[in-house]
């Protein structure tokens, strides 16, 4: 069925110009009439004037009062006024809650948004150089909270942004002085070292944030160089346990040689102590005999005479004693016969 636009304009503009539904509700609207308007009016306004008036913090957050854009004082903990909004607004700020920024890696167990959106962003971050020129991932964790709420909010345009550029910074520029071991082996030093580098500089900036701690995360090598990586280390550690063998075998060698060089040189001392010894011994005995000898020459004569057969007679073997006085030869072609008969006794 074809319309007749023609006809239904004309039939509108003889009803007033509108559909008779629309007509009414307007006449409805305007003689309606609210029993004590201006007194409803009035109470609708006070409410949103103490709404807007009255506010309360939470122990563990303070307030930022700002009027017309400016700011004008911080309200502590509690119930607390201040002028109706459009003139003075507060800005609620946790100054007690650990914040926490993950750098290289995404949290599995949180569901927000990480401060990287991809992967291949996040894996950029942790892409570090080492100072012996080697290639490391760095993964690590920032906590800190907000210790200066002005300076937090007025100080730095992006104090989030700011915190994050400055931790990877600080993070490379410790990694960059240190070999890829050290960056494996001493991720506490490394991390010691990266926050005090980082709060120096957040101070510097006026961020108004204080670095709670830098937790480092498992550091390793890009997937594609982890093969070589391990040959490399296995060669090193090859090499630094020849070393130690050679250093061990050098401790064993050198002490007994040094021992047995300083055995022979106190027996040489001793022995060559021991002949002085001798010598000056003799000497002295020697004197104090000639002193004897000069004080009584005969009766030293007769004693040494004595002392010399008494250590020479032992050595002789068989001794003859002949008597001065005999005359006869016989007695001494016998003397061997005696001998020989008695067995061998003189």
């Amino acid at each position: 069925m074809a319309w007749d636009w023609d006809k239904l304009k004309e039939q509108q503009h003889k009803m007033g110009g509108g559909p008779p539904q629309m007509d009414e509700f307007i006449k409805k609207f305007k003689s309606f009439k609210i029993p004590g308007g201006p007194l409803v009016i009035l109470i609708i306004i006070l409410i949103y004037l103490g709404s807007s008036t009255i506010y309360t913090i939470a122990v563990d957050e303070v307030g930022i009062i700002q009027r017309f854009g400016r700011y004008i004082r911080t309200s502590q903990p509690g119930l607390n006024f201040k002028l109706p909004a459009g003139f003075e607004k507060v800005t609620k700020v946790k100054v007690r809650r650990i914040y926490k920024e993950e750098f290289g890696f995404q949290s599995a167990r949180e569901n927000r948004r990480s401060q990287f959106s991809s992967g291949s962003d996040t894996a950029n971050v942790s892409l570090m150089l080492t100072g012996d020129l080697n290639v490391a991932l760095v993964p690590w964790i920032v906590q800190y909270r907000i210790k200066d709420p002005y300076n937090y909010l007025f100080r730095v345009r992006d104090p989030n942004r700011l915190l994050k550029d400055m931790s990877e910074a600080s993070m490379r520029l410790v990694v960059g002085d240190r070999s890829i071991n050290e960056v494996i082996s001493k991720r506490d030093e490394i991390a010691v070292e990266a926050r005090e580098i980082l709060q120096k500089e957040l101070d510097q900036a006026e961020a108004g944030i204080n670095v709670v701690t830098i937790e480092m995360k498992k550091t390793n090598v890009p997937g594609p160089v982890q093969s070589s990586f391990n040959e490399v280390n296995q060669a090193v550690q090859e090499k630094e346990r020849l070393i130690y063998q050679a250093k061990e075998e050098y401790n064993k060698a050198i002490p007994a040689a040094r021992g047995e060089a300083d055995r022979t040189i106190k027996g040489a001392e001793g022995y060559a102590l021991d002949r002085v010894n001798r010598a000056q011994g003799d000497a002295s005995r020697f004197t104090s005999f000639y002193e004897e000898y000069a004080k009584a020459k005969d009766v030293t004569k007769r004693r040494l005479y004595l002392e010399t057969l008494r250590d020479l007679f032992p050595k002789l073997g068989p001794k003859y004693i002949v008597d001065a006085d005999q005359k006869n030869l016989l007695p001494l072609l016998n003397i061997g016969k005696g001998n020989i008969g008695n067995g061998g006794q003189k």
